[in-house]
C-alpha cells in the first residue's frame, strides 16, 4: 500500500467500513486492513458501470477515488484506534489518465498531511494490468 510520509509512524488496526447506499448501488468492495492506514476499493466492472464509449464512467472513477481517499482520512483521524471517524469531502481534484474497459479496477488511498480537523489525502485507480487510469487529491474535514 502506498502512503505518504506524513503519518507513517503510526500502526493502524483493521477497520470495518460502514455500508453506504452508494456502495450498495455500484457494488464496490472496501478493504481497510492496511497497517499503514491506507484503503483499497475494488470494483469488478459490469456493463452498467460503463459509459457510451464502453469504458468506466468518470463519475464512478470520482466516487471510488473519493471513497479511497476519504477512508484513508477517516482511519488517520481515528489516531490508531479501531473506530472510523466520519469525514466530509471539502474538495476533490481528479485527473483521468487512461480508460478502463473490463475486469477489475482498484482504487488505493493514502494520507499526505493534515491535522485534527482537516486531512489531505490522495488516491489512484489502476486496472487489472496495473495501468494508472485516474488519480485524485482531496481535502477532508472531520464531520460533526
Amino acid at each position: 500500500m502506498r502512503i505518504g510520509t506524513w503519518n507513517g509512524s503510526l500502526h493502524f488496526p483493521p477497520h470495518n467500513a460502514p455500508l453506504s447506499g452508494a456502495q450498495g448501488l455500484v457494488g464496490y468492495q472496501i478493504d481497510l486492513t492496511d497497517p499503514e492506514g491506507g484503503s483499497k476499493i475494488t470494483l469488478d466492472l459490469r456493463p452498467e458501470h460503463l459509459n457510451r464509449n464502453e469504458t468506466l464512467h468518470g463519475g464512478i472513477h470520482a466516487m471510488m477515488l473519493d471513497a479511497a481517499a476519504g477512508f484513508a482520512a477517516s482511519r488517520t483521524l481515528a489516531n490508531g484506534t479501531d473506530t472510523i471517524v466520519p469525514v466530509v469531502t471539502v474538495s476533490l481534484t481528479t485527473s483521468f489518465l487512461a480508460p478502463a474497459h473490463v475486469g477489475r479496477v482498484i482504487a488505493t488511498g493514502w494520507v499526505t498531511g493534515g491535522g485534527y480537523k482537516i486531512v489531505y489525502a490522495d488516491a489512484e485507480i489502476r486496472d487489472a494490468q496495473g495501468m494508472l487510469c485516474s488519480k485524485a487529491s482531496g481535502v477532508f474535514k472531520r464531520a460533526g
